[in-house]
């Protein structure tokens, strides 16, 4: 009888390393052990160096707070065990690194560079060169998301409404998923992966939200134009 081989992990912060600055606060930075047939790897949490990006804080009475690291544990386990329950047949560390590097990917976060492309051109276009300056610059520190928030109050109904329509022919589908991962309760991880994306029926929950909130939308394209992000080479 072939031998089954049980797949272990831990998170744990890695007491070797220097310190990281995590949003004004030093820690050490948080790893993850992965351990199936006696053998182990170790590697810096992903959703570690994604919510240390400045534009994951919060600023309240002029203090910055940074993520519960709680809920990145959380985050990270939901990841790991996704990955093992996916491969139970057939699992290895090779297959799970691959997966790891596939299925944690932020969609948002890739789709920002791009989308602050076309916000900048857009505010340029519009005679605002000074406010595009403005974004661009913003775009270190906070979400470009909540930034275009910020404009619905303090622009036009349809100047706003212009910025909406023109992003979706002029830029990737960025604000619209943004839109469908808005939850009143959710922390400061306002990610959307590819794990969120290929989950059961993930895809066709956000094909109703769109023909519902955007019916002027074609729903195929911006499901295509998800998918590119989804099919990207992995770095």
């Amino acid at each position: 009888m072939e031998k089954e081989y049980q797949v272990t992990y831990k998170t744990y912060y890695n007491d070797r390393l220097k310190q990281t600055n995590f949003h004004g606060k030093l820690m050490y930075p948080l790893y993850v052990q992965v351990t199936f047939d006696r053998k182990s790897i170790f590697f810096k949490s992903f959703f570690f160096d994604l919510f240390s990006k400045p534009k994951y804080a919060a600023g309240i009475g002029g203090q910055v707070f940074g993520p519960d690291v709680k809920d990145i544990i959380k985050k990270e386990e939901s990841l790991i065990e996704f990955i093992i329950d996916k491969n139970r047949d057939n699992f290895s560390l090779d297959l799970f690194k691959t997966e790891y590097a596939y299925y944690g990917r932020d969609l948002l976060d890739m789709m920002e560079a791009a989308f602050l492309e076309y916000l900048y051109t857009f505010l340029h276009d519009e005679g605002l060169p000074y406010l595009a300056e403005t974004v661009n610059l913003g775009s270190l520190t906070c979400k470009l998301y909540d930034l275009v928030l910020d404009f619905k109050r303090c622009m036009t109904p349809q100047f706003y409404q212009k910025l909406w329509d023109n992003s979706f022919y002029y830029s990737p589908p960025y604000l619209v998923l943004c839109a469908f991962n808005e939850k009143p309760q959710q922390t400061l991880l306002k990610a959307f992966t590819v794990m969120d994306w290929e989950g059961p029926g993930a895809k066709e929950i956000f094909a109703d939200f769109l023909k519902k909130s955007y019916p002027n939308n074609n729903v195929a394209e911006t499901l295509k134009a998800i998918e590119k992000y989804v099919l990207k080479e992995v770095n």
